[in-house]
């Protein structure tokens, strides 16, 4: 694997741990950024993917596009297209005033963002 590869994927686990320690945070869990950082989660894993695959890709963090940069080499992600689309839009929307998320959003974010996220360990065989 090479070392970029390996640094996306460091700073998506981290992002995961970050997003589950927060969920289960004691008081008033910040569900902002519960789902921030599984969307981050996500956005790193297929990032790392590109990289070890050696495909280009901007500054970008819409989920759906960078997926459609990856469905050569992993078609089987097409299956979570629709889990990528909606924790894509975390990325931004709960960062500013006007929208919030909820226990209910964040929970499903995880729920999403976990399934994904096996497939891409699976990927990079991490859990053996």
């Amino acid at each position: 694997m090479k070392p970029i590869t390996e640094e996306w994927i460091q700073k998506a686990e981290a992002d995961f741990a970050t997003a589950e320690r927060e969920l289960e945070a004691e008081g008033i869990p910040n569900y902002d950024a519960v789902c921030f950082h599984y969307q981050q989660c996500a956005e790193k894993y297929i990032k790392a993917r590109l990289c070890e695959t050696d495909i280009k890709f901007g500054k970008i963090h819409d989920l759906v596009a960078l997926l459609e940069g990856i469905l050569q080499i992993e078609p089987s992600w097409e299956n979570f297209r629709e889990d990528v689309a909606y924790i894509s839009d975390f990325a931004v929307s709960f960062r500013y005033p006007g929208e919030s998320a909820d226990k209910k959003i964040a929970f499903d974010a995880q729920r999403r963002c976990r399934r994904f996220r096996q497939a891409a360990r699976k990927a990079f065989c991490l859990d053996r």
